[in-house]
């Protein structure tokens, strides 16, 4: 190529991800049954209500054109109301909802309109991914915290205010937390408040799995500050609809900063397509009876993720929320990316390694609940015979 590539990238490798499916594309292209258990990708099905809806809107001959960069208002409505039946907190659909192709969009959106080059943020470790290599992008300087499994994968707001804070805007939480399956308490959602009052930032949580396997009442940190003045949040339906490939979420926050990520937005996307609109809208409608229905089906195939882990030797917690089981690997692994790689060219079963979250994660390892389970059964005695 004759130009260089931006100095940027210097900074931002290919997504993990990225490079195992394309090892796992070429095994099964050479006539390898391997069995992926690293990523989650929901293969249940999104509700029939929506699929239905948004069938019938792709027959009608006005909803081909672009849509609205804010989406529709039938869809921010349906977003508001969906909001306070499930996490009790008032959001006006008005200008305080803002539709995303996906959260993912969110976080470089959000970042965008916050953090200018040399400003800091403050990023989970463990944590997803995404958040640094966003910050990378932009130029932001990464202070990372601490989450450890002894302090219930919580924040350790002491630790974090011995930092150079005096240039960091924003702070990313997640729960319920990937990679463990945290869930967070009103007492820590209260004094992330209180930490962003007092240090001038904001703090977005990044909350898309709170009604998968959640024994709880899914909450929100904007019920720690309804005015919204230091904390934002995005949410998806990509694991809680079983809606991932059709890139819908949202980003709740005031309305200055949703009109500061609408601006960035708009300038980079030209709206959602209004028949995914009306699926999500129809989505947004059922009622618990079909999330139930979805988590008895991850109840099950999770029992057999922990017969797994069971045989590995691991030790994990129960009471996990979310699409994954996070698991500390045994002191007889010593070096655990080394054992997924040949756990999967020798078992061709793929985990996905705990580092890839951050340096916090290097003794555990994540199996996800998104396969059948037939499908699970057969990886469980790939491993054995993989063990003996």
């Amino acid at each position: 190529m004759i130009v260089k590539v931006a100095d940027r990238l210097s900074h931002v490798e290919e997504y993990y991800f990225s490079k195992k499916l394309e090892q796992i594309a070429k095994m099964r292209a050479n006539g390898i049954d391997v069995i992926n258990l690293g990523i989650g990708s929901p293969d249940l099905s999104p509700p029939d209500i929506a699929i239905n809806a948004a069938a019938l809107s792709l027959k009608q001959s006005n909803v081909h054109g672009y849509s609205s960069y804010r989406s529709s208002p039938d869809l921010r409505e349906s977003i508001s109301i969906w909001l306070k039946k499930t996490y009790q907190i008032s959001a006006n659909p008005d200008c305080e909802i803002l539709p995303l192709l996906g959260s993912k969009e969110g976080i470089l959106y959000l970042s965008m309109a916050l953090l200018n080059p040399g400003d800091s943020v403050l990023i989970p470790n463990p944590g997803y991914p995404a958040y640094a290599s966003v910050a990378n992008l932009l130029g932001v300087k990464i202070l990372y915290y601490n989450l450890t499994e002894e302090n219930n994968w919580q924040p350790d707001l002491k630790q974090i205010e011995a930092l150079d804070l005096s240039k960091c805007k924003l702070m990313w939480v997640n729960y319920p937390h990937m990679p463990s399956g945290a869930s967070a308490t009103s007492e820590l959602f209260t004094s992330l408040v209180e930490f962003a009052q007092k240090k001038s930032m904001m703090i977005c949580n990044d909350n898309p799995y709170g009604l998968v396997l959640n024994t709880e009442a899914p909450t929100s940190l904007i019920s720690a500050n309804p005015k919204m003045d230091v904390v934002c949040e995005l949410n998806s339906f990509s694991k809680s609809f079983n809606m991932a490939g059709w890139r819908v979420g949202f980003f709740t926050g005031s309305q200055e900063l949703v009109n500061a990520v609408i601006s960035v937005k708009s300038n980079v996307d030209s709206g959602m397509f209004l028949p995914i609109q009306k699926g999500a809208i129809a989505a947004l409608s059922i009622d618990e009876t079909w999330h139930e229905e979805r988590n008895a089906v991850y109840k099950e195939r999770r029992k057999i993720i922990w017969e797994i882990f069971d045989l590995l030797g691991c030790s994990y917690q129960k009471n996990q929320v979310g699409l994954f089981i996070w698991a500390k690997a045994p002191n007889k692994i010593s070096n655990v990316q080394e054992f997924i790689d040949d756990l999967l060219v020798k078992s061709h079963v793929f985990l996905t390694p705990g580092s890839i979250f951050g340096s916090n994660g290097n003794r555990y390892l994540r199996a996800s609940l998104c396969s059948p389970r037939e499908s699970l059964l057969k990886a469980k005695n790939k491993i054995e015979e993989y063990l003996k």
